[in-house]
């Protein structure tokens, strides 16, 4: 069933730095190829990626994922998933090898969620333990605009159990290429941080033309992806999420 259309309601936008032209912004590419077997994946990409997990069931291309990031990063109760599900998607190897493989680079939370032999296991394979540096649970700071600038050579992909995430900071034009083998077609932009007065994509089944998103009015949370590469710009820092294919 198609979505019912929206009617977007105006609603005050926070303040923010003037945007740049559209045509003086970099331009900023995101791929899921990742994602695809290596006999599948294009020749060597620059692209650079961080993983975030946060307390949801993995995927099965999880080990993928974790092989080809550069930093690996779970959100407290994450860990535990981390720790009881690798071994679980890799059923042929010693469920020790596996944990001893897939560690985290760094844990991070208020260490509420994350139980007592995970916490002590990690430690002692030397992963990093940061209690509240971020001012409170990375979960939530991930939805702190501040963050789309704390690795600026690095995309930001967060991994859920049905869903994939890339954080789209203002400063850039995005070029997303879609993979339909493991990805779509629904999909969604969120604004951040602050409303957006004006994004414009193309490649959606229904594209925004300098349209203005904010909670409590317009969100395009309800779009589906209609060709293989979906263009966004905004004056906002958005999130792009798409489904993935099980």
């Amino acid at each position: 069933m198609e979505p019912e259309p929206h009617h977007p309601r105006r609603a005050p936008t926070a303040a923010m730095d003037p945007p740049s032209p559209a045509g003086a912004r970099p331009a900023m590419s995101h791929s899921s190829a990742f994602l695809l077997p290596s006999s599948a994946t294009p020749a060597a990409s620059a692209d650079a990626y961080a993983v975030v997990v946060l307390n949801q069931r993995l995927p099965r291309f999880a080990p993928l994922l974790w092989d080809r990031a550069q930093v690996r990063v779970c959100a407290d109760g994450g860990a535990n998933r981390v720790f009881d599900g690798m071994p679980e998607l890799l059923p042929g190897h010693a469920r020790d090898d596996v944990r001893s493989r897939y560690k985290p680079d760094v844990i991070k939370g208020d260490m509420d969620s994350v139980r007592p032999e995970v916490k002590e296991y990690y430690s002692n394979l030397l992963c990093i333990l940061v209690l509240g540096a971020l001012g409170g649970r990375f979960d939530h700071e991930m939805g702190n605009i501040n963050v789309l600038h704390l690795f600026p050579n690095i995309k930001i992909v967060l991994l859920s159990d049905d869903c994939l995430i890339f954080l789209l900071p203002r400063t850039h034009t995005h070029n997303i290429h879609i993979e339909r083998s493991v990805e779509g077609p629904h999909c969604g932009l969120i604004p951040i941080g602050a409303p957006s007065t004006s994004t414009t994509t193309t490649g959606l089944r229904w594209n925004l033309d300098n349209t203005h998103m904010s909670f409590g009015g317009l969100i395009s949370t309800s779009n589906t992806v209609d060709e293989d590469q979906v263009m966004v710009t905004s004056d906002s820092d958005l999130i792009w999420t798409i489904s993935l294919r099980h």
